[in-house]
């Protein structure tokens, strides 16, 4: 595997997972608004709304199935893992179907193992490709309100359009049950959708930053971009 392909492999995951980051750093990084954050397009009450739903939610884990579509609805590719994430700095993406790839985010670093290729890929939270979602990780909120259009379209279902250009995908819309997510569809900047179904979301089991350590495997070639 020559570096040109690793590069495009990552690119490809980190495009596909930036809605999925997205979603889930303005869903568990969202403190109840003050009545000066719900102003302009958030004045609909979209942000609030879902705010309220998922204000209690500091941890999540449990399975998910994703499928990738085209810009013409064909079936791309589908995979399965598991998922966490504490709020509001972790977040774990474990693909273990067709292929074994992990990604996580801490305060400081978007980590990319792919177990398969035995590669490691560490860039900045700051600087990678998802910086845009990500950077809510940190406890932002003044980026996450000023980010993103909210709008409740449903019960328990939003959709969120960000208001600038970087922040990797155009539409998601994701379905709430009992406060907690069942599915979620990305519209990326490519025209490809991605539809992910939730499966044993658990909020109650607690999760620690230990939970979310990683340290690249000795065999791994490793490709860091903050050096």
């Amino acid at each position: 595997m020559t570096r040109y392909s690793l590069l495009t492999r990552f690119g490809l995951t980190i495009r596909a997972l930036t809605g999925v980051s997205a979603l889930f750093v303005s869903l568990m990084s969202w403190a109840q608004p003050s009545s000066d954050d719900v102003t302009g397009k958030d004045a609909d009450g979209g942000a609030v709304d879902l705010s309220n739903a998922m204000e209690q939610v500091q941890h999540l884990q449990g399975r998910f199935e994703q499928q990738q579509f085209d810009e013409s609805g064909e079936l791309l590719q589908e995979s399965s893992g598991r998922f966490m994430l504490l709020r509001p700095a972790y977040f774990s993406w474990d693909i273990t179907s067709p292929d074994s790839q992990l990604i996580i985010a801490d305060p400081e670093y978007l980590w990319h193992h792919d177990r398969d290729l035995e590669t490691v890929t560490r860039r900045p939270i700051a600087t990678a490709q998802a910086a845009a979602p990500l950077q809510v990780l940190s406890g932002d909120m003044e980026a996450l309100s000023t980010r993103y259009q909210v709008s409740n379209i449903g019960v328990d279902r939003f959709t969120l359009i960000p208001l600038q250009a970087d922040a990797g995908f155009e539409e998601l819309t994701v379905q709430l049950k009992e406060g907690l997510m069942e599915s979620m569809s990305i519209l990326d900047t490519l025209g490809q959708r991605i539809e992910v179904q939730f499966l044993d979301v658990d909020s109650d089991a607690t999760l620690t930053p230990k939970d979310f350590a990683f340290s690249p495997p000795t065999e791994a070639d490793l490709f860091y971009y903050d050096e």
